[in-house]
């Protein structure tokens, strides 16, 4: 029977019901990580806020970075956790749509990102004489804002269209979360705008600011083999390291995801889309502090401001 009122619909969040010990597992796992996640990205905003050593546009759209991790994190790992451990798996319309809708703008805004970054690493290393006229202030909110824009904008465009769809059935979505694609294709309708929305959305949001990336790590290669230095050209290298371990950490999972061989067994498929939406997140603020010197200072300084106010 087709249901369109939005209160009356339920969704059923299969996950990994059929085995209740690995669920238990994984409930441990994921709360571990997500307290990671929100320990490191806190950490790193607090830092870029309060150390005046960081207010400069790499540490602002990194604040950025770790404010959109932890945002997207939230939007589905406390509701799961308590999934793993409740028989009732059930999650409201509004929830779902609100889940997924938020998660959604998270990850598209994410890769836009990522794209703003890589050229802000670009400016640094091929026009370093100009790099504070060119990435002002100002640019730099501008390019923040543009991102959040173009991310809200998708996910906008894209949650409206399956919201509009007509639900019929047992309403049993066979993930964790609540995921656009499993969730047009409980719809009693056809589904094929929304599906070619969403394959349109993935190439705009994914791949295009791969290819800006891309085009960005080309022309600071180029400079940096011009640079006649060793010192020098480990020093342009070290400023982009934690960079580019992000997008490849980002992009080798999606591509992973979507690259590998189809697997019969759904319980694999969902375990390595779960843990791309974690471990990804919890990696960020890691590969920034890891071998950074100006996150150690400024990590140093809060430490001993906090024993100063202790005593």
């Amino acid at each position: 029977m087709e249901s369109s009122n939005w209160t009356e619909i339920e969704f059923i969040l299969q996950g990994l019901s059929e085995y209740p010990k690995i669920e238990k597992l994984l409930f441990v796992l994921c709360l571990v990580m997500y307290l990671v996640i929100l320990l490191g990205n806190s950490t790193l905003i607090i830092l870029t806020l309060l150390d005046s050593h960081l207010h400069m546009p790499m540490y602002f759209f990194l604040g950025n970075l770790s404010f959109l991790d932890i945002w997207y994190t939230s939007s589905f790992i406390p509701s799961m956790l308590i999934h793993f451990l409740s028989e009732k798996k059930t999650i409201s319309f509004t929830r779902c749509v609100i889940q997924m809708s938020v998660s959604f703008t998270m990850g598209s805004t994410e890769c836009v990102l990522l794209a703003v970054m890589a050229y802000d690493r670009y400016v640094a290393i091929c026009n370093p004489l100009r790099y504070s006229i060119i990435m002002s202030k100002t640019l730099c909110i501008q390019m923040a804002a543009l991102s959040w824009g173009l991310g809200l904008l998708n996910s906008l465009i894209e949650t409206v269209l399956a919201i509009r769809l007509p639900f019929c059935g047992k309403n049993i979505i066979n993930h964790f979360v609540c995921e656009i694609l499993a969730f047009v294709k409980l719809a009693c309708t056809d589904i094929s705008l929304n599906e070619t929305v969403i394959m349109l959305g993935n190439i705009i949001f994914l791949f295009s600011p791969l290819l800006l990336i891309c085009i960005s790590y080309i022309f600071i290669l180029s400079t940096v083999l011009r640079i006649n230095s060793v010192e020098g050209r480990k020093k342009a290298f070290s400023t982009c390291s934690a960079h580019m371990t992000v997008v490849i950490v980002f992009y080798g999972t999606i591509l992973l995801m979507y690259m590998k061989p189809k697997s019969k067994d759904s319980a694999f498929n969902k375990l390595i889309a779960l843990f791309y939406g974690i471990v990804t997140p919890m990696l960020n603020p890691v590969i920034y502090s890891l071998r950074n010197a100006e996150v150690h200072r400024a990590m140093r300084k809060l430490m001993r401001r906090h024993r100063f106010w202790r005593k």
